[in-house]
């Protein structure tokens, strides 16, 4: 009897580990430990990034900190690959989800801005 109870709650803490996405669209894969999905928009394009990694112990400051700097890197790769210039991406308009699955060990992000063309690019 206990048996069961145990893996329905083990089920029920393995999903709840990671933010949730509200949309369910494909992504590209960045790196090992990064996806990202790219929202193109009038004056500019909208940046959501999946960042995850294991820890030990945890680290939610040095995740957030890697997942703020992916998210500025591929908006500025993606820029490049359209041709145009950027504005500067604000670090304080960066919206932030955390999530950490402790069975696992695995801390994770999600991390959305938007990004505006410069003018004149």
């Amino acid at each position: 009897m206990k048996l069961p109870i145990l893996i329905a709650l083990s089920l029920f803490l393995w999903g709840c580990a990671a933010p949730v996405s509200p949309i369910n669209t494909a992504r590209s894969t960045y790196d090992k430990d990064t996806e990202y999905r790219v929202e193109k928009q009038n004056h500019g394009f909208g940046l959501t990034v999946y960042y995850s990694r294991y820890q030990f112990i945890s680290e939610n400051d040095a995740v957030a900190q890697a997942c703020k700097n992916q998210l500025t890197a591929i908006a500025w790769e993606h820029s490049n690959k359209m041709g145009n210039k950027i504005m500067p991406v604000d670090k304080q308009l960066i919206g932030i989800s955390m999530g950490r699955n402790d069975l696992t060990n695995i801390t994770s992000c999600q991390a959305d801005v938007t990004v505006d063309w410069l003018e004149g690019s």
